[in-house]
């Protein structure tokens, strides 16, 4: 399954290895379509790559981490 997201970080969060941990634990490919990354504002487009189940699974745990998720649909370099 691939799937295209787009991650908007609380401050708190935003040095943290977040997506490199998810990627991780859910065995997941991360791809970053494009990041904007300061230090008070984080957001990334990703696009994820794995089983059904895990990609849900770790979507669902950036949730629960406090990021904003939102899927992305068409052409995400605009």
């Amino acid at each position: 399954m691939k799937t295209r997201i787009k991650l908007t970080f609380p401050q708190e969060l935003i040095k943290e290895p977040i997506i490199f941990t998810m990627a991780r634990k859910y065995d997941i490919i991360p791809n970053i379509r494009r990041a904007r990354v300061t230090e008070t504002v984080g957001e990334m487009v990703l696009e994820l790559e794995g089983e059904e189940e895990n990609v849900i699974s770790g979507v669902e745990s950036l949730r629960q981490l406090g990021l904003n998720v939102e899927l992305v649909e068409g052409d995400i370099l605009e």
